[in-house]
């Protein structure tokens, strides 16, 4: 549940939006919606948040006050000297954890997992939650996270818990999925994070007329993952994970193949009681979601392009730059104090910024409408806990699978699988980690990229650079290598050859590649 920006939203159209709500939330229209209890609490405060937000024009953010994050040491003696509110430092800058089993075993047994398991995977073509597609090996999202946990739990001898948030549109089918895990050595425990109702943009009222069903699924929404952690202390999770003696909750996608359980990171937060860590790394150009982060009043403040109108959000990209860590962005690996979350969702402190999305949705009758949706993102929780790390990793803990492109890449040979995790080959560390792969709408859904690549993804163990356009099939054994660009004209088919080895190649026009 990525956040871009508002594309097609000028500020004429954002300021409408926001008047709207407004009257929205000053209105009966909100406490109208039929939602139990949680829901509508969780609803409303999004509501009235947004409302007061846009009043005041972006909050109550100065940009002058805005400051770009720079690098801090890893000192607890400087830290307590100077009252930190927050450290920042490269990854290979914190401690090692000492090769100490016992030690292992202490931490592990203080922490859960957590999956943000909420997404179908409709942006590859597949009905049903996207953690149950099939990745590498014929395992799914939900196999590899499995195999992690376990590992963990059978080398160190430790219990560490796997928790799936998932949503109205995942939750049956998990629940299904999760039988073949029973004799698995890890717990899994379940939760469903709130749904809102849509509002409808003309009329300004709550879509669904009656309580959610099956029926009305379409009319109601999960709203970001910024959601999990009100969902997780309603759920009672919390409480029960602090019962049990765990102090951390590692949150992070299910379909960020590099997100494992990291012992440094582990021992660093433990060893100063970080009330919260997050994970961020260099932004490429494919990386368009993911929030920014930057210094606002002595804390960390992270701020989505949608959040801002265009011209202060390219004053903010100009001041980022002045900083080494100004092209860092949030990976959403984040590593949470259970009694510090507990102590913020009871003091009614979690009050995130509340973005709005505008998406069309179409009934079983054919009929469209344009409708307005609030979500939060979890990453900005970081400007309300205290002793905060920001802790710049390397781009190997963050290896997402949003398309069929990023499919390619992790089905290679670039890749390696032990134990669930995904590790980069050692004959391409001296390269672009991971190549450009851009395959075109031929190759958008699963089932046409799989016939497409019946015999599999080619090696690319030395490819820099990948272009398919058209109806593009390749044979088995093929090697791609530097820059490769296919295109095959609309109406031809153009199959690469079994065998076929492609180096700084351009095919073109109508063509099959023949063996003899």
């Amino acid at each position: 549940m990525g956040f871009g920006s508002d594309q097609g939203l000028n500020d004429n159209h954002r300021l409408s939006y926001e008047n709207a709500i407004r009257s929205f939330a000053s209105s009966d229209r909100a406490s109208a919606a039929p939602m139990d209890e949680n829901n509508a609490r969780e609803f409303l405060r999004y509501v009235n948040k947004f409302s007061k937000k846009s009043k005041q024009r972006c909050g109550v953010i100065d940009l002058d006050k805005i400051q770009p994050i720079v690098e801090t040491e890893v000192d607890q003696e400087k830290e307590n000297e100077e009252n930190l509110a927050y450290v920042c430092t490269y990854y290979n800058n914190i401690p090692h954890c000492p090769d100490d089993m016992n030690l292992t075993h202490e931490l592990l047994n203080k922490i859960a997992v957590l999956k943000l398991n909420g997404g179908l995977g409709t942006t590859m073509g597949c009905r049903g939650p996207k953690s149950a597609i099939e990745v590498r090996d014929k395992l799914t999202f939900l196999d590899l996270t499995v195999k992690q946990v376990e590992f963990l739990n059978t080398k160190y001898g430790v219990d560490v818990p796997l928790i799936l948030m998932n949503s109205f549109n995942t939750d049956t089918e998990t629940e299904r999925v999760l039988s073949k895990y029973s004799d698995h050595n890890l717990k899994i425990f379940t939760f469903t994070q709130h749904y809102f109702p849509r509002i409808d943009k003309h009329t300004m009222t709550p879509l669904p007329t009656g309580p959610f069903s099956k029926e009305n699924a379409h009319q109601w929404y999960p709203p970001g993952h910024g959601n999990v952690y009100q969902s997780l202390v309603d759920s009672g999770l919390v409480e029960k994970l602090l019962g049990q003696g765990k102090e951390y909750i590692f949150i992070s996608n299910i379909d960020n193949l590099g997100a494992t359980v990291d012992l440094n990171i582990l021992y660093e937060i433990m060893c100063n009681d970080r009330e919260m860590c997050m994970e961020v790394t260099r932004r490429e150009r494919q990386d368009v979601a993911g929030g920014s982060l930057f210094e606002y009043l002595g804390k960390p403040k992270l701020l989505e392009q949608r959040s801002m109108p265009p011209k202060e959000w390219e004053k903010l990209k100009r001041l980022a730059s002045s900083s080494p860590f100004g092209t860092m962005f949030n990976t959403n690996n984040l590593w949470i104090s259970l009694r510090a979350l507990n102590r913020l969702a009871l003091e009614n402190k979690l009050l995130l910024d509340v973005l709005f999305r505008e998406k069309e949705i179409t009934d079983n009758t054919g009929v469209a409408t344009m409708t307005l949706q609030l979500e939060t993102a979890a990453g900005a929780a970081i400007e309300f806990f205290d002793n905060s790390f920001i802790v710049f990793v390397p781009r190997k803990r963050f290896l997402p699978v949003k398309t069929t492109d990023d499919l390619f890449a992790v089905q290679s040979d670039l890749f390696t699988v032990r134990h669930g995790s995904l590790s980069l080959r050692q004959e391409r560390k001296n390269m672009i980690a991971v190549p450009t792969v851009k395959l075109g709408a031929n190759f958008r859904s699963v089932d046409e990229y799989l016939k497409r690549l019946r015999y599999g993804v080619p090696d690319i163990l030395e490819l820099e650079h990948l272009t398919v356009s058209g109806n593009v099939h390749f044979g088995e054994d093929v090697a791609l290598k530097g820059t490769v660009i296919i295109v095959a004209e609309e109406g031809s088919r153009i199959d690469i050859a079994s065998g076929s080895v492609l180096k700084d190649n351009v095919v073109t026009g109508n063509l099959r590649i023949l063996e003899h």
